[in-house]
Parts: C-alpha cells; sequence; structure tokens
C-alpha cells in the first residue's frame, strides 16, 4: 500500500521522487494520527520552510486528489502530514490480493537459485545449544526464501577434517576401546576428547601425536582412515535424530574431507595468478592491503586447512549449482574467516563474489560462560527439545486432559517454544541460556500463535466457511478493531520480503505476535454469533484467512500449528 500510495503522490507533490518518498512515509503508532503519516522536518532543509507549513500545503494538495489516491482525508499536524486511506477499498483490494495464490506474496526469486550453508556440526561431538541456533535460523531462512519463489539447496557442511580428529584417534587409542564406543555412542568419544584437553595441558607430547595421526588420515592411511569413519557413522545417527525431532531435513551433505583433495588444484590455480605466497614453509594469500591477516591455504606440511577446504567449496558449488547467492549461517566468530574466503574469490577474479552472505549470530553462553566441547561446559539440543515437549505434555494434563493426539500436540507445542524462542529475537544479539526462558509456554512465544491458530479454527469449525461464490461485502470491515487486524494480516508479504533482505526470520516471528494479537481483540470485541448474515460472512472469511497466514508464517519458522489445544 505504501508503495501504491507513494507512486500516486509522486505525481501530486513536485520535487520527490517515489523512493524518497517511502523512505519518508511511516506507519504511526497512534491509529487516531492516520494509517500513514508523511513528516516534513526533512523536506524544510530542501525546501527552506517551516515543517508544519510544508505539511499544510502538501495535505491541501493531497486532499484535492484524495479519491484518485485511494485516501478518505488528509490532515496536517504540526510538521506531520497525516493519511487516512479509503478503509473500504483498502480491504477490499488487499484481501483480494491475499486471496490469490501463495496469499499474494509474489515470487521474486522465480528462476534463481540459492545455497545455503547451515547447521553444519562438528563430527564427534555432540549437538548443543550453539548448533540449534545455526539450524533452526538456517531452517527458517530457507522456508523464507523458498516461499518467495527461489529453488534452495539446504546444504549440511560437516566439519569432518582437521587435526581434532587426529586428537580423538589418540584419546581413543589411549582410553578407550571398541566396546566402549559401541556402548557409548558420541558421549564416550566426547568424554575422551576432554580427557584429552586435559591430559595435553600435562603432556604436550600429546600434540605431536595427535599431528602424527592427522597427517595419516591426509595421507589415507588405511587405519586412521577406518576409526574416522566410523566416529563419523557414530555422529550422524545423533545428529538425525535431532533432525527429526525438529521435523528437518538437507537436500546434500558433505563436509570438509571432501574438498581436502581439491587444494592441490587449488593451489596451482592461486598460483597462476600470482596470489599465492610462501610463509614460513605454509602457503597463504597476503591480505594486508585489506587489513586482514594471511588467508591460509596450505600449511607447511602440504595439508590442508579450513580456508582453502572451503574456498574449494565455493568454486565447487558454483560449478554445481550456478547458484545467484551462496548464503553461510554461522556464529560471529567466523566473521573475519568469511571475510577472508569472500575476498580470495574476489581477486581469483570472479564477479560472483559479491553473492557471497555471512549470515552471523551472536554466542550462546551458559551462566555467562561460552559454551564448550573442549571443558565440557556444554547443553544438548536434543535434552532441550525433550524437556520441552514433556512439559507441554503435563500442561496438556493439567489444562485439557481429554485432548486427542496428546503426542503430536505435546511435541508441535514443545518443539515449538524452543524453536519460536530463538527467532523471536534478533539472531545477531548474544543468548545467555536459560531453561525458564526457552521452555516459557507465555507471553511473546510459539504456543501463544499455537493457541491462536487453533481458536481461529474453532471459529471456522463453529460457523463454517464462507462460499467460494459469495460476495462478500468488504465495508463491515472497517470499524477500527476489525481494520487494525486487516492492516496487520496484509503485512504478512512485507514481513517475509524484509526477512528475506535482512536474512532475519525475527521479522516474522515479531510478526505473527502481532497478528495475534490483534485477532485475540478482534475476537473478544467482534461477535460472530449475534453478527448480522453479511457480517458474519465477511468476519468468517477474515479469520480465515488470518489462520491461513498464522499457518504460513510458523511454517515458515519451522512450527506446525496443531488443530487444538
Amino acid at each position: 500500500m505504501r508503495e501504491v500510495l507513494c507512486k500516486k503522490m509522486v505525481e501530486v507533490l513536485e520535487g520527490l521522487t517515489c523512493e524518497q518518498l517511502q523512505a519518508l512515509v511511516e506507519v504511526p503508532a497512534d491509529e487516531k494520527l492516520g494509517d500513514y503519516a508523511l513528516p516534513c522536518f526533512t523536506l524544510a532543509k530542501v525546501q527552506r520552510k517551516n515543517p508544519a507549513l510544508i505539511a499544510a500545503e502538501l495535505a491541501e494538495k493531497l486532499e484535492a486528489a484524495k479519491e484518485a489516491l485511494g485516501l478518505a482525508r488528509v490532515q496536517s499536524v504540526g510538521g506531520y502530514c497525516n493519511l487516512f486511506v479509503d478503509r473500504k477499498g483498502y480491504v477490499e483490494s488487499g484481501m483480494n490480493k491475499m486471496l490469490q495464490e501463495n496469499l499474494g506474496v509474489e515470487q521474486i526469486g522465480k528462476g534463481k537459485t540459492i545455497c545455503m550453508d547451515y547447521s553444519s556440526p562438528n563430527i564427534a561431538k555432540n549437538f548443543h545449544v550453539g548448533h540449534l541456533r545455526t539450524t533452526v535460523i538456517g531452517n527458517s531462512l530457507y522456508k523464507i526464501h523458498e516461499k518467495l519463489g527461489y529453488e534452495v539447496v539446504r546444504i549440511n557442511y560437516l566439519g569432518d577434517w582437521g587435526t581434532q580428529f587426529g586428537k580423538l584417534i589418540t584419546a581413543y587409542k589411549k582410553w578407550s576401546s571398541k566396546e566402549a564406543v559401541e556402548k557409548g555412542g558420541i558421549e564416550e568419544l566426547l568424554r575422551i576428547y576432554v580427557k584429552f584437553t586435559e591430559e595435553a595441558e600435562k603432556a604436550p607430547q600429546l600434540i605431536e601425536e595427535a599431528r602424527a595421526w592427522f597427517v595419516k588420515m591426509e595421507k589415507n592411511d588405511e587405519e586412521a582412515l577406518e576409526i574416522w569413519n566410523w566416529f563419523k557413522e557414530i555422529s550422524m545417527v545423533e545428529f538425525e535424530r535431532v533432525y527429526k525431532m525438529l521435523g528437518m531435513s538437507f537436500d546434500c551433505y558433505s563436509g570438509e574431507s571432501h574438498y581436502r583433495n581439491k587444494v592441490s588444484a587449488l593451489a596451482k590455480e592461486l598460483e597462476g595468478k600470482g596470489l599465492l605466497e610462501e610463509s614460513q614453509g605454509a602457503k597463504v594469500i597476503d591480505l594486508g592491503a585489506y587489513d586482514m591477516p594471511p588467508c591460509l591455504i596450505m600449511k607447511s606440511d602440504g595439508g590442508s586447512i579450513y580456508h582453502s577446504r572451503d574456498i574449494a567449496a565455493l568454486l565447487d558449488r558454483k560449478k554445481k549449482y550456478d547458484f545467484s547467492k551462496c548464503l553461510y549461517v554461522t556464529g560471529m566468530e567466523q566473521t573475519l574467516h568469511f571475510k577472508q574466503v569472500f575476498k580470495a574469490i574476489e581477486l581469483m577474479g570472479y564477479p560472483w563474489y559479491e553473492n557471497l552472505v555471512h549470515i552471523p549470530f551472536g554466542l550462546v553462553s551458559l551462566a555467562g560462560e561460552k559454551l564448550s566441547t573442549r571443558n565440557g561446559n556444554i547443553v544438548y539440543a536434543e535434552d532441550i527439545l525433550k524437556e520441552a515437549v514433556e512439559r507441554a505434555g503435563a500442561l496438556i494434563e493439567e489444562k485439557n486432559p481429554t485432548l486427542q493426539n496428546k503426542v503430536e500436540v505435546a511435541h508441535m507445542v514443545g518443539i515449538g517454544a524452543v524453536v519460536f524462542h530463538d527467532l523471536y529475537n534478533q539472531r545477531i544479539k548474544n543468548v545467555d541460556f536459560s531453561w525458564e526462558d526457552v521452555l516459557s509456554f507465555e507471553g511473546t512465544t510459539g504456543p501463544y500463535v499455537q493457541y491462536t491458530y487453533a481458536r481461529a479454527g474453532s471459529v471456522l469449525q463453529k460457523y463454517g466457511e464462507v462460499s467460494g461464490n459469495a460476495v462478500v461485502d468488504y465495508s463491515v470491515l472497517t470499524d477500527d478493531v476489525t481494520f487494525s487486524l486487516v492492516k496487520t494480516l496484509l503485512g504478512y508479504e512485507n514481513a517475509v520480503n524484509n526477512a528475506a533482505e535482512k536474512y532475519e526470520p525475527s521479522v516474522v516471528a515479531r510478526y505473527l505476535i502481532a497478528l495475534a494479537m490483534a485477532f485475540n481483540r478482534f475476537y473478544h470485541e467482534c461477535p460472530i454469533l449475534k453478527a448480522s448474515e453479511k457480517e458474519r460472512q465477511a468476519r468468517v472469511l477474515l479469520v480465515k484467512q488470518v489462520q491461513k497466514v498464522l499457518a504460513d508464517g510458523c511454517g515458515l519458522l519451522g512450527l506446525e500449528c496443531p488443530e487444538e489445544m
């Protein structure tokens, strides 16, 4: 609406472009001050007039053209030009768009492919709450972009190569056994990894042993690779169990190990382009001119490194998928790493470096301390999810013990609470983990949105649905409370677009809370039973659209909506 309004207003207001107007137009917090407002303070500098005078002149021009603009009235207050839309026309055009395919959301990504790298846990380490963040953020961004028509390739790029595996093999040889690992699984691998860290502080020669085992891996030693593959299989069973709980899957599982043999070809290409330098026996790209440390390509022993494997993976993905964008959802601490990798791609002469995006998120801490597998300071994702489902089940037993499908509903509500809690906050913010906060079912939470969906469903069960042939009188949806709900409802496309543009699922989460609140106010203040036939028809149609958007929006976050709660 803002865009349409600005396109029309620019014909009336001389000296202003559509883009300038769109940047200026606001939605007032107080609906009594209009549906939109044009503050004139910045215009005062250009026009060298008092803002109040500019607002009055604009109001006069817009009032004269209000019908063509779809406005009911225009007024100037102080330095603001306040615009009140023609409610009936606004509701009718908006609802007609909402009734179209895809809830009126334009598929701007049709014909474009996005590679999305997220979750990517490290092999032989349990899936902790930090991994949960990249997983739920990445999954939501995948669904948001898919909603906009993009073809999204979901890549789980496993951390399955590096010196840590030399440490793990050393630890296994010294303090564990085949039977212990088969019985304890990833818990046993974690135990011996933590033990290695403790022992290496007292006996530094252990680090050399670990390096030797990793060199064996790099040289395709049969025993080393057999143990490594075994650890990998154990880890994948654990990861898949968590993904199943979350209802997630991936299009491609690949790991750093897949690209270790491609690094020599990468090094040759870099050398041929005059980008590779020697530094203390290692091969690097000098990034000093860009205020960055060198990008390490090959270690002094000829082995690959994290940077080189990531560059090789990028070149492979571009060749395989010809992506329009490649997105990486990883922690903020990897910002420098991706700056180096993307700069390397740029220096190699590939113009698509501009389409590489690192999407960082804040750290998760426990009682103010950073989570660390090495030190055993960790909260497991599976424990959180199971606890949330159990608490949701207990709540159902207390408040609605006769509910059908209690187990399924408890799963939807419990998992929904955890996922929504993470996505409601801006991803860049650090999170200090609190069981109480994560498992809260009250306030601005996933269960509140799910409950609103179920409430809308109960209305539809009671009053039925509007026939597809029915002529709806939208003028009955123009009272203050209903119109406020309609305006919120019609903001869905904008929320989806903003979330994609900012790579920020919280935009959708906060939109859903606003919609749920507007609907619950409407539910209490606009009865359907006592309404006239034409009011009932229009209100039932509105309820149906609200329910559809709540379900669709929850789906974009990775939540399911139970029909009853």
